[in-house]
C-alpha cells in the first residue's frame, strides 16, 4: 500500500509573527520556515506505517513556491521515499489545495491519505475534509491513535472529541487528518540527510494537473492583537469578586 502525505512550508513555531507595515499579511522575508508541526506528525505516523510491515511507499506532497523543495528534502531525510512539488508562485487557498491533492491522488492510486488537521499560519483546518469530500472517500479527522487492518483493508482512527474519544472505523482508501498527541516526530539523521539528496522529487505545475489556481478569498487587513492589560493581585475572594462584577463585569 502506498501513502500520500501532504506538507506545508510555514513560517518556523518559534518564530515572533511581524505584520507588515501595510498590514496586508505576515512578513516572511528573511523568516526562518520550516515544516509544519501538524505535517511532521502525519509523515511520523506513515512512517511508522510502512516500519509495521502494512505500507511500502511514503510519498510526501507539497505546494507552492520553489524554496517548498526544502521542506520536501525533509521529509525524505525522516524517511519519505520520495516527493512531489507542485511549483506555484500564486498563494494557495485551502480548496485549490484540495483540489490539486484530489488530482495527485488520482495520479498516484495512494491506499491512504494522511495530513496535519491544520496549518499554524492560516488555522484554517479545511484541506483534508475537502480532500475526502472531493473523492468521496471516508475520513477520520483529528486522530489521537490510529490502526491499520491490511487484510480487511480498513483503519481504526480514535479521535478526541469534547466528550471524551471517539472511535471511527474507515474503509480503505481514507483521509486521516492528524493532531498532536499521535505521536512524537523524529529528527532526521545526518545519514539520512545526505541520503534525502538523491531521493527523487517530481515536478508538477496546477495546470499539467488541470486545476485553475484561483482566489477564493479576500484577506481585508491583518493586525496584531492587542497588548493585554498586566493583571492585578488581588488580597482576598471578596475582592476579587467585587473586581469581576463591578470592573470585568463577567457576574
Amino acid at each position: 500500500m502506498k501513502i500520500m502525505v501532504a506538507v506545508k512550508r510555514v513560517v518556523d513555531y518559534a518564530v515572533k509573527i511581524r505584520v507588515k507595515p501595510d498590514k496586508s499579511g505576515v512578513e516572511t522575508k528573511n523568516v526562518k520556515m520550516s515544516m509544519n508541526p501538524f505535517c511532521e506528525i502525519a509523515l511520523e505516523e506513515a512512517l511508522r506505517i510502512k516500519e509495521s510491515g502494512v505500507a511500502s511507499e511514503v510519498v510526501a506532497v507539497s505546494m507552492g513556491p520553489t524554496q517548498c523543495v526544502d521542506t520536501l528534502r525533509t521529509g525524505l531525510a525522516m524517511g519519505a521515499d520520495r516527493g512531489i512539488h507542485v511549483e506555484s508562485v500564486d498563494v494557495l487557498y485551502p480548496l485549490t489545495v484540495a483540489k490539486l491533492l484530489k488530482a495527485l491522488v488520482e495520479l498516484e492510486k495512494p491506499g491512504l491519505v494522511i495530513m496535519g488537521k491544520q496549518a499554524i499560519d492560516d488555522d484554517c483546518n479545511q484541506t483534508g475534509q475537502m480532500v475526502a469530500g472531493l473523492l468521496g472517500w471516508p475520513q477520520g479527522t483529528f486522530a489521537s491513535k490510529v490502526l491499520l487492518d491490511k487484510e480487511k483493508q480498513v483503519a481504526t482512527v480514535e479521535r478526541e472529541v469534547d466528550g471524551g474519544l471517539e472511535s471511527l472505523c474507515l474503509d480503505l482508501p481514507a483521509i486521516i487528518t492528524t493532531d498532536l498527541r499521535l505521536n512524537q516526530p523524529r529528527y532526521a539523521t545526518l545519514p539520512n540527510i545526505m541520503k534525502a539528496k538523491s531521493k527523487v522529487i517530481k515536478k508538477y505545475t496546477p495546470e499539467q494537473l488541470n486545476v485553475k489556481v484561483k482566489s477564493d478569498l479576500e484577506i481585508v487587513q491583518v493586525t496584531e492583537p492587542p497588548t493585554r492589560k498586566a493583571g492585578v493581585v488581588v488580597s482576598s475572594v471578596d475582592e476579587l469578586i467585587d473586581k469581576l462584577k463591578n470592573e470585568a463585569h463577567v457576574i
